[in-house]
């Protein structure tokens, strides 16, 4: 009788051992959860200068931003004044008119009002000048948006390579090739590589945006120009 209790408890005990092992099996230990700095800093070393990137990248976009906005603001009612106070012969009041809001367009106009009793063409020349230099001060600045744009994605790429890089020469000094060794070597290194095409994406966008607000603005601009150019050969 004893031995037959023996027997019925070892086989519990049995039982109890398989159906723990079965649990852990089915429901494997839960990953820590990472923060994004955390995430981000596997990418490695180049992951730093990516940072500093997009940092330097979102100034820039907030910068130009409010310059260019600031910039190509216009007066709706701005040219119909000017072509009122042109017939009537009032170029003083015209030049003030141009002053009582700065803007890129207010100095275009005010370069060729300011030329008036020269001919056409040298009032279509000042205003051209000056147009030139106001999209200059515009597009200042852009350039930095374009490099960022080229150069996130190949820091990326370069970060990539490099981890790829290690994770087979750790492979070849240790013969070890667990899925586990390789995957979260790659996962961590492509970190890198998705960091650097989001900041390059950012910069991209941006560079392009800006310029078609500038284009935006060169077209009203020349409307503006012609209208005024017709207003002071009518006067």
């Amino acid at each position: 009788m004893t031995f037959l209790n023996f027997f019925l408890q070892s086989n519990a005990v049995t039982d109890t051992i398989s159906n723990t092992t079965q649990t852990i099996a089915t429901n494997p230990p839960a990953a820590e959860p990472l923060n994004a700095i955390s995430f981000l800093l596997k990418g490695g070393y180049l992951i730093i200068p990516i940072i500093l990137l997009l940092f330097f990248c979102v100034y820039v976009i907030i910068e130009r931003f409010l310059s260019i906005k600031k910039a190509t603001r216009q007066d709706i009612m701005l040219v119909n004044d000017l072509k009122i106070q042109l017939k009537t012969g009032k170029i003083e009041t015209a030049l003030m008119l141009c002053n009582r809001q700065p803007s890129a367009s207010g100095n275009i106009l005010q370069s060729g009002i300011s030329n008036i009793g020269r001919p056409i063409s040298e009032i279509e020349s000042a205003m051209e000048k000056t147009t030139n230099i106001e999209i200059g001060q515009m597009e200042k600045g852009l350039g930095y948006l374009g490099l960022i744009s080229g150069i996130a994605p190949i820091l990326g790429f370069i970060g990539t390579i490099s981890g790829v890089i290690k994770i087979f020469y750790t492979i070849s000094q240790t013969e070890n090739i667990s899925i586990g060794s390789i995957s979260g070597g790659l996962y961590e290194k492509m970190i890198s590589s998705g960091a650097g095409l989001v900041v390059g994406v950012v910069a991209y966008s941006a560079y392009h945006i800006f310029n078609m607000m500038i284009d935006n603005f060169v077209l009203k601009s020349e409307k503006q120009q012609m209208e005024i150019i017709n207003a002071i050969q009518q006067a």
